[in-house]
């Protein structure tokens, strides 16, 4: 089989990262990109890129649309897991190369977060396809990098620019890696690239290492002059909300996912600061202090 990646399908080109992957791998100009869409949700997208319609509960519908092409790229939302198992089994039987399931955030390897039922679409992923590695059916690829920090900013979730108010988990001073939506794009390009080094392992990147303290000592001091509130919330009682809600009989997702998803990047001994990146591989360059600053000040 031979590892040079030149068509490239984007399963999930809307949503919060699927337009800035998309972005890199155009601008890359290494790649030749279709995305596809639904019947019931035709989108327009930047000139060049070819779109087709399939239906991603048919088998035969999405290996007719992944037929010679070399890798598949899916941001699918985790709530469709059958629907990303699928366009695995589609991927295998279509002859793809390589494939990068929705990940593209915490270290879902790590023990502690293994435990945590928010991610077991992400794990059964995971199982598909390093079953499919064995049989010499599929390679992948499994992006890591930490949390989105232009997007957390966006959300008023890094630090609250909308009330000027700040969340402290656990007191706040614990590193976290966290990526640019662009870099993680970037990173994306950087795999497809380099499709020996990156081949049926994980792969970290990050834009830059910061606390939640660092980011709201930024932000103030980008605001002088102006009032901001904060407080200290603790990961155990975090932890203990979603996993009393997830036992109910009709739990709420709204009430547990993001209450799971911030104690694996603010808790302690998930693996949210990385000990070691591959940057330099995939091409991704950190932020210096004053180029964080510059990102936190557009969200102020």
């Amino acid at each position: 089989m031979s590892t040079s990646i030149t068509n490239v399908v984007l399963a999930g080109a809307t949503g919060n990262l699927g337009p800035s992957i998309l972005e890199q791998l155009l601008l890359a100009g290494d790649f030749t990109v279709t995305v596809l869409v639904r019947k019931e949700s035709p989108r327009t997208f930047p000139p060049g890129v070819k779109t087709v319609t399939v239906d991603y509960d048919s088998l035969e519908s999405l290996t007719s649309a992944l037929s010679g092409q070399d890798a598949v790229v899916s941001t699918l939302p985790i709530s469709a897991p059958e629907k990303q198992l699928l366009l695995i089994e589609a991927a295998a039987k279509a002859g793809v190369k390589r494939f990068l399931p929705t990940e593209f955030g915490s270290h879902t390897r790590n023990a502690k977060v293994r435990q945590l039922p928010i991610f077991q679409t992400k794990f059964d992923a995971q199982d598909l396809l390093e079953q499919k590695a064995k049989e010499g059916t599929l390679t992948y690829t499994l992006v890591v990098n930490g949390a989105f920090f232009d997007w957390g900013l966006k959300i008023n979730w890094l630090v609250n620019a909308k009330d000027r108010h700040a969340v402290l988990y656990d007191g706040g001073q614990r590193k976290i890696s966290f990526s640019l939506l662009s870099d993680v794009g970037k990173a994306v390009g950087g795999v497809l690239r380099h499709p020996q080094e990156t081949e049926n392992r994980m792969v970290f990147v990050q834009s830059t290492a910061q606390s939640f303290q660092d980011v709201y000592e930024i932000a103030k001091k980008l605001t002088p002059g102006e009032k901001w509130t904060d407080e200290v919330v603790m990961v155990e009682d975090l932890l203990s909300s979603a996993w009393a809600e997830i036992k109910k009989e009709n739990p709420d997702p709204e009430k547990f996912a993001v209450k799971f998803i911030t104690s694996v990047i603010a808790g302690e001994g998930y693996g949210s600061l990385f000990e070691k990146t591959d940057n330099e591989l995939l091409g991704i360059k950190e932020l210096s202090q004053e180029e964080v600053e510059e990102v936190v000040k557009r969200y102020l």
